[in-house]
């Protein structure tokens, strides 16, 4: 998501453009940020740039601009994770896309590996060479 955030900015923007990453907690979410200083998007733009394959007038890109899927990967990416995305512009006054994704509450206990076996019992903490029982070789 990130890396489709700053390929737009070296795609859309004029060699030489300064991009800024901005990672933040705001309450419940978490906001990313990335902000350029290019020429800015027409007024009608930041409404769209988010729906495949729009692409924006290429005279303000290097190379013919792209295929115009970038940013609505981004937006599907957010959207899957509970969270927004949104576009602000001033034509020549740079670009801001703003990332809102909701922190997590409590972390998934099943992503937190291998937990130890109860008081008591066996588990992959357990050393098998701590036995107590003695091996039987006349058997």
């Amino acid at each position: 998501m990130l890396d489709n955030l700053l390929s737009n900015v070296r795609s859309h923007t004029p060699p030489g453009t300064s991009a800024v990453v901005r990672v933040r907690e705001s309450g419940e979410w978490a906001i990313i940020e990335v902000e350029d200083n290019g020429p800015g998007m027409t007024a009608e733009e930041p409404a769209r740039v988010f729906e495949r394959f729009f692409r924006s007038d290429s005279s303000r890109t290097r190379q013919g601009g792209g295929s115009g899927l970038g940013l609505a990967i981004v937006a599907a990416i957010v959207v899957a994770h509970g969270g927004h995305v949104e576009a602000l512009s001033a034509p020549g006054g740079g670009a801001l896309f703003r990332v809102s994704l909701p922190l997590a509450a409590d972390p998934d206990p099943g992503l937190a590996g291998p937990q130890p076996a109860p008081s008591g019992g066996t588990g992959s903490d357990a050393d098998p060479l701590d036995s107590h029982e003695a091996l039987d070789s006349s058997s």
